[in-house]
């Protein structure tokens, strides 16, 4: 289905909106169009969680999240995306990385799709995390008691955690 009108309203640096009617509605609706993104969930040989600690502005509020980038390089798929973006933000590289799953983030107003995956990394960092980003380690275990108690805030770290536990958890290697 497509909508009867569009035109766009805005167009920022990452996202553009379009104002849209479509068949069947007595309104127009707003609906952010995004590149989407990939975020993974690094797992360390002894199960530890690497996790990046930033400030967000939309929020005003600083998170604990998994390393997460924008689809925004040319010719780049998503497990390429999480594969630099855990790099640049944690400064480890992987050993393997799998897909967990992907969502919508927000269907109601944005087309944002969100891949997961899901990696065994390095012990050690063979870089520094980007400047502004804390590295946090946790176990694998405590975040998933946290993200069914509801106490992670992020989503897609709260979900990779689930899946991830899902598919039986994280044994460390060795």
């Amino acid at each position: 289905m497509e909508p009867e009108v569009t035109h766009e309203v805005f167009r920022g640096r990452i996202f553009t909106v379009f104002r849209e009617r479509w068949p069947g509605f007595d309104h127009e609706h707003d609906v952010l169009r995004h590149p989407g993104a990939a975020a993974v969930l690094p797992i360390t040989p002894g199960g530890d969680v690497l996790l990046v600690r930033q400030f967000r502005p939309a929020i005003r509020q600083t998170l604990a999240e998994i390393p997460a980038g924008l689809l925004d390089v040319d010719g780049e798929d998503a497990l390429a995306c999480a594969s630099r973006e855990l790099f640049e933000e944690t400064g480890h590289r992987h050993e393997t990385i799998e897909f967990l799953g992907g969502v919508f983030t927000s269907a109601g107003f944005t087309d944002e799709y969100l891949h997961l995956f899901v990696a065994r990394v390095t012990d050690t960092p063979q870089a520094d995390p980007e400047p502004g980003l804390e590295l946090l380690r946790r176990p694998f275990d405590e975040l998933v008691t946290s993200a069914r108690s509801g106490r992670i805030r992020d989503v897609k770290t709260a979900l990779a955690l689930l899946l991830a536990d899902a598919r039986g958890g994280v044994r460390p290697v060795g």
